[in-house]
């Protein structure tokens, strides 16, 4: 355990605090006397979880302290965060279901390509446009929380958010093209590799077959032969 991988974790714990603070209806903050609306709560929860989403990177290359746990973790904290967001703005009634769907889908079908490319031997780094779609959905995100207590921003945070979605699609493909390309053409070389392996196989056992009768057609011919009675030679 260090320090990201201790960020990583703490943002995964942010998740269920970010749901409780924008669906519940009854939730009251203060602070220094003052109430905090709750979408001004969930705004400030989800943008301290992704603050610690830059930070836990950060400190892990600057410290050299990138651990097994930490990539796997990382991954599976932001992807909770985004849908754990999406969803509850769902909820709130202040984002179309299908946006969320395609969003979070998209999420679990580049998780899924990655985790077939790291099965083959290969790792698809995140690309340009994958870091891209994670700064919209951070401002998309962002303003479509205020817009629970402020309508007004409602048609800018739509704007954002169809950003947001021509990203996702456009980085889903971008890594569907890295996965078809390395892992695809490895997977069928490794298949033609089996199909020759189990082709000589074959080849070998017909010929074991072949030999074997050969030997005991030969063993048969030879069995023959020594049950005749051989004349001796005349002598002139």
């Amino acid at each position: 355990m260090n320090l990201p991988n201790a960020l990583t974790i703490l943002r995964i714990f942010f998740v269920p605090l970010l749901v409780a603070a924008l669906v519940q209806e009854n939730v009251t903050f203060g602070l220094a006397g003052y109430a905090v609306p709750k979408e001004w709560l969930a705004l400030a929860i989800f943008l301290t979880a992704a603050a610690t989403d830059l930070l836990d990177g950060y400190l892990a290359r600057r410290w050299r302290q990138v651990t097994t746990i930490g990539t796997l973790l990382d991954p599976i904290a932001d992807k909770l965060l985004v849908s754990a967001a999406l969803i509850s703005l769902v909820q709130v009634r202040v984002l179309p279901g299908w946006m969320a769907i395609l969003i979070v889908g998209r999420e679990f079908a580049v998780s899924g390509l990655r985790s077939i490319a790291a099965a083959e031997g290969y790792t698809i780094k995140a690309s340009d446009l994958g870091k891209t779609k994670m700064l919209s959905q951070v401002a998309a995100v962002s303003c479509m929380l205020l817009s629970v207590g402020y309508p007004g921003l409602r048609v800018p945070g739509m704007i954002l958010m169809w950003g947001v979605v021509f990203f996702a699609v456009l980085s889903a493909m971008s890594y569907f093209r890295k996965f078809w390309r390395k892992v695809d053409e490895s997977i069928k070389q490794r298949r033609r590799r089996e199909l020759l392996h189990l082709e000589r196989k074959r080849q070998r056992e017909l010929m074991r077959r072949q030999k074997g009768l050969g030997e005991s057609a030969a063993g048969a011919g030879l069995g023959r032969s020594g049950g005749r009675i051989l004349k001796p030679p005349e002598v002139s």
